[in-house]
């Protein structure tokens, strides 16, 4: 199992909707932990928006010191696919933030990714919050960061369970299935965190978020306001008891891998191909295929160390 410490340093590859932002919230908040930057893809909105809410939250969690860049804002092959549907127009719950004016740093996200894992091998944790399209161009580009990464987190695919977009695929994967092919072919070190892995052990009760909005101040109201929407589908769509949190919970495993308490290193394949599977992570449990593992897949994580986690984020 290649997520067998801690993370130190992180490069963060995100399509800043609302779940994406609190995961960056954990990720600004947690102690001891450097991000070398932050790159930003085409995903769960439009690039210029979720630059925006990746510069925002950045801002009100005063870590102006973290780069954060532009990166690629469509799919390798496909046209756009984007989910305002679950996290607002704005990506941000619609709730009227302030999402404009502010500037990236200079550079492009791919180019300084490379350049950071290749500076510090074996030290980078990759923590991927979107569709892969800056990872596998990335490694097109500089096939040696796959060895030079210390492991790549993946929030994508389903381990066990329906999708999210499609009745086999999840949103992330789904989006640029052709990019997660290259990326699970790689030979980087990859950990999967599943959609169904937040269903089960990630989801934020209406108990659970007064709670934050009374313990946290600002930053509390913050990761729970921009759930305006997401809460629409979590429960009306999803069928869950409150807002499933897919990126905060990889960004938690990431940072505190005893997290997990159980998982599997398995052959996963990623269907690229036309169809009723398109986007679909099939995940060889019974090593049906005969291929050496290429991903370790969460099974379980604790629920209870991630909503202290996150208590803790918005106290910090």
């Amino acid at each position: 199992m290649p997520l067998n410490e801690a993370a130190k340093t992180l490069w963060i590859d995100t399509d800043t909707g609302s779940d994406d932002a609190v995961a960056l919230v954990i990720a600004f908040k947690y102690p001891g932990i450097e991000i070398a930057g932050i790159s930003v893809v085409a995903g769960n909105l439009g690039h210029d928006k979720a630059m925006q809410n990746a510069l925002y939250t950045r801002e009100i969690c005063g870590a102006e010191h973290v780069p954060v860049y532009v990166g690629l804002g469509k799919p390798l092959l496909r046209a756009p696919f984007h989910a305002e549907n679950v996290h607002g127009i704005d990506g941000m719950g619609d709730i009227g933030l302030p999402l404009t004016g502010r500037v990236p740093n200079e550079g492009h996200g791919i180019d300084k990714m490379i350049e950071a894992i290749l500076a510090r091998p074996g030290e980078i944790t990759l923590v991927t919050l979107g569709p892969l399209t800056n990872i596998a161009v990335a490694l097109a580009r500089e096939p040696r960061i796959a060895e030079a990464v210390k492991h790549c987190v993946i929030m994508g695919g389903i381990g066990d369970g329906p999708g999210n977009v499609t009745p086999t695929a999840e949103f992330n994967i789904y989006a640029d299935p052709d990019a997660a092919r290259m990326v699970f072919r790689s030979g980087m070190k990859l950990v999967m965190c599943g959609w169904e892995v937040s269903c089960r052990y990630a989801v934020v009760e209406p108990e659970d978020t007064a709670e934050l909005k009374r313990i946290g101040g600002k930053l509390g109201d913050f990761c729970v306001d921009i759930q305006k929407c997401l809460i629409e589908f979590s429960t009306k769509i999803s069928g869950l008891p409150g807002i499933d949190l897919p990126d905060p919970i990889t960004m938690a495993i990431a940072l505190d891998p005893s997290l997990v308490t159980k998982c599997g290193d398995y052959y996963v394949e990623v269907v690229n191909q036309e169809g009723p599977t398109l986007g679909q992570t099939v995940v060889d449990r019974k090593n049906a295929l005969g291929k050496a593992p290429n991903a370790t897949v969460i099974d379980v994580a604790s629920r209870e160390g991630f909503m202290n986690m996150l208590r803790a984020s918005v106290t910090a």
